[in-house]
């Protein structure tokens, strides 16, 4: 879709990220230069991820700009419910957005469960590829918005575009090595999450659950990844104490 004025489509923007684009090393650095564009580029949204689907159903998300997307897809995935399940089910320019996860029937699972992560709102939108080798979709996810302007769609529909031609252009190998990549840096995050949840769980006389929503809190509040938090916490038990 366009945009209904010029003034609301960055145009400059997207010319400078396609010439960044260009630059990248590798596919891997194109789908993260993607999402940090569309985190940039798109106001009042606080999450964006790419996820990928492969020949088993699997999601894995090799690029995000905050680690509770690894959490939002790993949710859908066990629950087998969600929009970027959807978005990666279908082709063409479309999209699969809410503004309200909470209350949305048709993620009556997911939907409260992205909501106590504190993200009320979703635009995704599939990656146009031939074949399902590369499905998935860009998602964008914000804690506050009443709406999704012309505009954001517009700019979302180029960068998955981007995303999608980048996939296209890799060989199975360079897939693959997207999907270990990702794997291998969960399994890492995962285990030190798990120390720092422990820790906080001790300190504060906490359930696991409420340990990871407050590092999921002060992620996003900070703007660190939740991986290098739990590092932190790890190394100084006393960071997240309340204060006396």
């Amino acid at each position: 879709m366009a945009p209904e004025t010029d003034d609301e489509f960055p145009a400059a923007e997207l010319s400078e990220v396609t010439r960044l684009l260009l630059k990248a090393a590798n596919v891997a650095e194109v789908l993260q230069r993607v999402t940090d564009a569309a985190r940039a580029l798109v106001p009042g949204v606080d999450v964006v991820s790419l996820t990928l689907r492969d020949g088993r159903g699997r999601l894995h998300t090799p690029a995000l700009t905050a680690p509770v997307a690894e959490e939002l897809d790993a949710l859908q995935e066990r629950l087998a419910e969600g929009p970027c399940l959807d978005a990666a089910l279908i082709s063409g320019a479309s999209f699969v957005e809410s503004t309200d996860l909470a209350g949305d029937g048709r993620w009556p699972a997911f939907g409260p469960g992205a909501a106590g992560l504190g993200l009320t709102a979703v635009l995704a939108t599939p990656l146009v590829a031939e074949g399902d080798e590369h499905a998935g979709a860009l998602n964008l996810y914000a804690r506050h918005r009443d709406m999704w302007e012309p505009a954001v769609r517009g700019v979302t529909l180029i960068l998955a575009g981007h995303a999608a031609l980048a996939l296209a252009g890799t060989r199975a190998r360079d897939r693959a090595a997207l999907t270990e990549t990702n794997l291998r840096r969960a399994i890492d995050s995962r285990d030190v999450i798990g120390q720092a949840k422990g820790i906080l769980m001790a300190r504060r006389g906490i359930t696991a659950d409420q340990a990871f929503a407050l590092l999921s809190r002060t992620s996003q509040d900070l703007n660190i990844k939740i991986g290098e938090l739990a590092r932190a916490l790890a190394d100084r038990p006393e960071a997240l104490d309340p204060p006396r």
